[in-house]
């Protein structure tokens, strides 16, 4: 009879695992679940393009280089864009 208690036992802590294993996945991944794997791949690489013209990796304490990196920043966007533009307008389909 004790045998097949500490059977039972046994097997009941081993479900308490799994279910206990399964609540932390859920935890974990609760965020993920109501998203598309594009539409979190949008909002990082959103959140990293949005830093890297605001100048977040400047030094927090130095107003200058963080303004400095922004325009720089803002600059080469424009003139990508504007190369962008007349390479389209010279080479573009007629």
């Amino acid at each position: 009879m004790g045998r097949s208690t500490n059977r039972r036992d046994e097997i009941e802590a081993e479900r308490r695992r799994a279910a206990d294993a399964a609540l932390a996945g859920v935890v974990r991944d609760g965020e993920v679940l109501g998203t598309s794997g594009f539409a979190r791949t949008l909002r990082h690489a959103g959140e990293r393009l949005g830093g890297h013209f605001a100048g977040a990796d400047a030094d927090p304490a130095d107003p200058v280089e963080i303004w400095g990196r922004r325009i720089s920043r803002g600059l080469a966007l424009l003139a990508v864009l504007a190369l962008i533009a007349h390479l389209v307008l010279t080479y573009g389909p007629r």
